[in-house]
């Protein structure tokens, strides 16, 4: 289940208290996205000088990068109250009303994966966003008609996995739209260390640090979720000393090797490998033979490994790479009939 995978960038039940301890509280404690931050605190700094509300901003990017971080920064930069709700969530046009009527003046409202409003919601948040108002229908039949409700003036923070699932009526109402990038192995280890000493590890040793953000897939949840992992074995087996081999040995204890992977991941390669001579196969056969949803495979397990080059999309199906077939030690079939100087496209190590 994706949802009990270390390796998974979802929230699990058991980060939420850690994800909001360990959260950064301003744009200076924020490690990573520089880009993002250098815009952000000028547009913040000019809308404090004109006692304006910040501009609507939309985020979107994979899981556990810290979206909903940055909209809690924001509103703690510009003075003002959050609200944070999700997609899912708003079920009614007059949930969204009642939320909006209740906020006060420049308050944040941040709306986690907004691509799963639905249609009818949508159409009551563009008012809103415009003009700040809300249009409301009185009366039903031929004597219905149309109020307008005036809202106090706000910035809508959106947050998504699935930029493309987005309405373009909502989307070009973001007057600011950032993509989060993932992290390198640096910036992890100043977040994790940083984690590490609120968790109060005893003694996190540098490349102990390294060794976590190293595996944990560019994302900071997941380097969270690792640390405390490694910092229990630590506690137990080392006396609360989290040293590089104490790291290693914690994470191989729970599956996850030095890129990152887990049995899950593994599983995958060695069923297209093992029943299918490395691919093309098809995703719904995959799904099938692995147990796996086939939208699960598709969001969750697939991005990953292409980032590594481990597998390429064709139009027959899904196809591992020669980088792949040497990461899990096997001989790609044809390899021995290749002509000198042939090479596949592939991720070299």
């Amino acid at each position: 289940m994706e949802d009990e995978r270390l390796v998974s960038g979802m929230l699990h039940e058991d980060d939420r208290t850690l994800d909001t301890s360990l959260r950064p509280h301003t744009l200076r404690e924020y490690v990573g996205q520089e880009a993002v931050k250098e815009s952000l605190s000028i547009y913040i700094q000019a809308s404090l000088g004109r006692h304006e509300p910040l501009d609507h901003i939309l985020l979107y990017g994979p899981p556990g990068l810290g979206k909903t971080t940055l909209a809690s920064i924001v509103a703690a930069e510009m003075g003002q109250n959050i609200r944070v709700t999700s997609g899912p969530a708003i079920e009614k046009p007059g949930d969204l009303a009642a939320m909006l009527s209740n906020l006060n003046e420049g308050d944040v409202l941040f709306i986690d994966e907004i691509h799963r409003l639905s249609r009818a919601v949508e159409e009551v948040l563009y008012p809103a966003m415009e003009d700040f108002a809300i249009d409301i229908m009185v009366g039903k039949g031929p004597t219905a008609r149309s109020l307008r409700i005036p809202v106090p003036r706000f910035t809508l923070i959106g947050a998504t996995t699935r930029f493309g699932m987005l309405s373009a009526p909502l989307r070009d109402r973001f007057g600011i739209i950032y993509r989060l990038e993932m992290y390198t192995p640096e910036e992890l280890s100043r977040i994790v260390t940083r984690s590490a000493g609120l968790l109060k590890v005893r003694q996190a040793e540098p490349d102990g640090m390294l060794e976590i953000a190293r595996r944990s897939r560019g994302t900071p949840r997941i380097a969270n979720r690792m640390l405390r992992r490694a910092r229990d074995y630590a506690d137990v087996r080392n006396d609360g000393i989290l040293s590089a081999k104490m790291a290693d040995e914690a994470l191989n204890m729970n599956g996850v090797d030095q890129l990152g992977l887990d049995k899950t991941d593994r599983n995958m390669l060695a069923t297209m490998m093992d029943k299918f001579a490395g691919g093309p196969v098809g995703l719904d056969t995959l799904a099938a033979t692995t147990g796996e949803d086939a939208a699960t495979i598709e969001s969750v397990y697939e991005p990953y490994l292409m980032q590594l080059g481990f597998i390429m999309k064709t139009p027959r199906g899904r196809v591992c790479t020669q980088a792949a077939w040497r990461y899990m030690q096997r001989e790609m079939p044809g390899a021995q009939d290749a002509k000198p100087g042939e090479e596949q496209t592939s991720m070299e190590f």
